[in-house]
């Protein structure tokens, strides 16, 4: 036992009080008269041994009085814990755990409501003068102040389960924040959750000074099957064409999942794609051939049917199918009859020759592809429009004119990062290679090495390898024949040989010439990602459609319109989320409200998918060292226990209640005892 107050018992000197009353006043003798003493000494020594024995008790009484008194002023406690009392007001902050895991059931109640349940309790086992913080998933601007134990009650009243959902060092760090504009010196932090193993990520090396409480509650689910993810196999999606969709799907369970019906919803119409059976902890990857009819933006939903736990049963995403894929050719000489040749059958792409010397620049943003063919020189000026189109997501091929002057093309293409030319060579050479693992020709050729014809030339110029690249075909020698180098979000691909049939077989190898043209300018398509996050992908990153102007862009859900944060950086803009992206869904992005700029598709997070959660034994093996695990039975008041632990076992009020027990009881002997 140890008291709050010890300097109070010095007050048990007050015990002398009853007994000098004791000796000073039941020891006077009283001056009886009796008309026969016959049966004097007959009373007397009866009345002395009674009245003795009433003294003592009255005196016991008493001095039980007085140190009883004197013990509830010191407030004596038996130590809890780490046996030290906390003393003035305290800091306290309670995570309550509102992601989709909460919603499963526990004895036929939610989690959350279970974990609210907790939280409400924890706040009131504390004293109305404490601060308080009351977090969850969503972290909102209300969660990261200290607040009073009436608002603290209210917060918890308005948790909901929410998509959001953070690793639970990220919470700790806003936490130590809250601490930080304490007034109070005693801290104290409490963690109501189930404690899935994907977001239990808690610091093995806290403060020592903060007390931290683990709360632990336990779901009956343990299985769930979901659609972990999607993507397109080809960057771009044509018209008219099948487009092959990859889906994976995972199952968290211990056992094989029944055949789930899985279906795509696309532009609001439902195709039943086929029914799936995933093994015990497998994965299971389908393809989906995804045939588009007209341009645009498009909407698209698959489904998996699985229960009870059903966010990560439904994976959306958004892309965008271009009418036609533009090309410019710039020609120094005639258009190379090879290359218009290769466009002109197919509607779906749009090939444009101009001359060197009547280049229309504003046409560059509508471009996919540039060709640079046979161009003597080429001039600042082009050179920095086409680092401008590159930089934002153009792809640029340059072929080089023979014998050309090399310093404005060694000038170009030092400043798109890309290596120099040197000398011109006048000799036969083969393309010995292609880089089937690049996406100009990856998925081209069933067996590369069989029955292809690779191109050959007569001259070309060799390159300086000084600057890292990947090569798409190379001579026999090893020498690159054409390489491709990155800058920005585009892409510059350099031939060492002119495009003209005279000095280069390339364009007259179809085989080779066809799918390498066709894929550079689907290439050029500037993919963007199907599908968002919702709590990871907070920048987004679009096209900038304001050429300078001052309009703001807005996006519009299914239930609410807001402004994203923004700002532009040349031709892109950089959209920042932040909290304005609550809940799963189709996202427009526009300047005015009749013209859609973008479609952006989020889903929820699929990072507690995975139901695996610590059991009280795990936590304990794992955090017993540094935090304090809470196994509560469910009819346990957790008030009383955390004001047990920040308390200890208050006994003042015992002492009051037997100091008037004792009170009475002198009172009962005084009045009642007759001697």
């Amino acid at each position: 036992m140890q008291f709050l107050y010890p300097g109070f018992l010095w007050a048990l000197l007050a015990l002398l009080i009853p007994i000098i009353i004791h000796l000073f006043h039941f020891r006077r003798y009283k001056k009886v008269f009796f008309t026969n003493v016959r049966f004097l000494k007959e009373v007397k020594d009866e009345t002395s041994s009674r009245s003795r024995l009433k003294h003592l008790l009255v005196l016991l009484s008493r001095l039980l009085i007085v140190a009883l008194l004197v013990l509830a002023f010191a407030q004596p406690f038996i130590p809890v814990g780490d046996g030290e009392r906390e003393e003035g007001k305290r800091a306290v902050s309670v995570f309550v755990d509102n992601s989709y895991s909460m919603a499963a059931l526990s004895q036929g109640v939610p989690l959350l409501e279970e974990g609210k349940r907790r939280a409400r309790e924890i706040v009131q086992g504390y004293d109305v003068e404490d601060e308080f913080q009351i977090i969850t998933h969503d972290v909102t601007g209300r969660q990261q102040r200290l607040i009073g134990q009436e608002e603290a009650l209210e917060l918890i009243n308005e948790i909901e389960i929410s998509p959001k959902v953070k690793p639970l060092d990220k919470v700790q760090a806003r936490q130590k924040r809250a601490f930080n504009t304490a007034k109070a010196s005693n801290h104290a932090s409490y963690f109501v959750s189930d404690f899935q193993k994907s977001i239990t990520t808690l610091d093995e090396q806290p403060d020592s000074i903060l007390k931290q409480y683990l709360i632990p509650l336990v779901s009956a689910q343990s299985k769930n099957i979901l659609i972990d993810s999607a993507w397109f196999e080809a960057p771009v999606q044509m018209l008219n064409q099948a487009n092959r969709l990859i889906v994976r799907m995972r199952n968290y369970g211990e056992s094989p999942s029944d055949e789930s019906p899985l279906t795509l919803r696309l532009n609001g119409q439902v195709r039943p794609v086929g029914n799936i059976e995933i093994p015990a902890s497998g994965t299971v990857y389908d393809t989906v051939n995804v045939s588009l009819v007209k341009p645009g933006w498009y909407e698209a939903t698959l489904t998996l049917t699985d229960y009870p736990v059903t966010f990560d049963d439904t994976y959306n995403f958004s892309f965008y199918v271009a009418e036609r894929i533009s090309i410019m050719s710039i020609n120094g000489g005639l258009p190379d009859r090879y290359l218009t040749a290769a466009f002109e059958g197919d509607a779906y792409f749009q090939l444009t020759n101009t001359a060197a010397g009547k280049i229309n620049y504003s046409a560059f943003k509508d471009q996919q592809l540039i060709v640079l063919n046979d161009i003597p020189q080429i001039s600042s000026g082009l050179a920095s429009e086409l680092k401008q189109y590159v930089q934002a997501g153009g792809n640029v091929i340059v072929f080089p004119a023979a014998n050309a002057p090399l310093t404005s093309y060694n000038s170009f293409l030092e400043s798109m990062n890309a290596n120099k030319l040197n000398a011109w060579l006048v000799e036969d050479k083969e393309v010995g290679r292609l880089n089937t693992e690049e996406f100009i020709f990856s998925d081209v050729y069933i067996n590369s090495r069989a029955n292809l014809k690779l191109p050959t030339s007569s001259g070309h110029y060799s390159i300086v390898r000084n600057r890292a690249s990947d090569i798409l075909m190379r001579y026999r020698d090893g020498s690159p024949f054409l390489a491709k180098y990155s800058l920005g979000s585009g892409s510059v691909y350099v031939c060492s040989a002119p495009l003209n049939s005279k000095m280069s077989g390339l364009s007259r190898s179809a085989d080779v010439f066809i799918p390498m043209i066709y894929k550079m300018a689907l290439a050029g398509m500037r993919a963007r990602p199907i599908a968002y996050t919702i709590g990871q992908s907070d920048i987004i990153e679009i096209e900038n459609r304001t050429r300078g102007g001052e309009s703001v862009y807005k996006m519009k859900g299914k239930a609410d319109e807001f402004i994203p944060q923004q700002k532009a950086i040349g031709p892109r803009v950089i959209l920042t989320m932040g909290e304005s992206i609550q809940a799963a869904g189709f996202y427009d992005v526009f300047l005015q409200q009749d013209s859609t700029l973008e479609k952006l598709a989020f889903n929820d997070d699929r990072i507690e998918s995975n139901l695996a959660a610590y059991s009280q034994d795990e936590l304990t093996s794992r955090y017993q060292d540094q935090y304090t695990i809470l196994d509560v039975a469910a009819d346990t008041d957790l008030g009383e226990l955390v004001r047990e632990r920040s308390r200890g076992i208050v006994l003042w009020k015992w002492c009051l209640i037997g100091a008037l027990i004792f009170l009475l009881i002198e009172v009962l002997l005084l009045r009642f005892w007759k001697t």
